[in-house]
């Protein structure tokens, strides 16, 4: 009885272990995300070309942006913008939108500096 009680403990702590040795889920990255997915038309920093201002006037730098939280990028990307802006809600999950409305509002900071 022993003998199984010790069996039956060592595979226990075995599985414990090898379950503390999984990988853990890595939080999205949004800067790689925003240069992925948003970068074509709202440029690598922030800043939209003048190609793209041309073809979407109403596109303007990040800097410019007031007042917007991530909770409105992200209600942007579920529902697509104005101007030809697409949805994201069929590309990015919650956390990489996420992720991405907070990467977008550091660059509206950077430039606005």
């Amino acid at each position: 009885m022993k003998r199984v009680f010790s069996l039956g403990a060592i595979g226990a702590l075995v599985m414990l272990a090898a379950a503390a040795r999984l990988p853990q889920p890595q939080e999205p990255d949004g800067e790689a995300i925003y240069q992925k997915q948003c970068r074509k038309c709202h440029g690598a920093t922030g800043t939209p070309s003048t190609r793209m201002t041309e073809m979407y006037p109403t596109l303007k730098p990040l800097s410019e942006m007031t007042g917007v939280s991530a909770d409105s990028i992200i209600t942007l990307l579920v529902n697509g913008g104005t101007e030809g802006m697409k949805t994201y809600k069929d590309k990015l999950t919650t956390e990489e939108m996420r992720a991405v409305a907070e990467y977008t509002l550091t660059l509206g900071k950077a430039q606005g500096s």
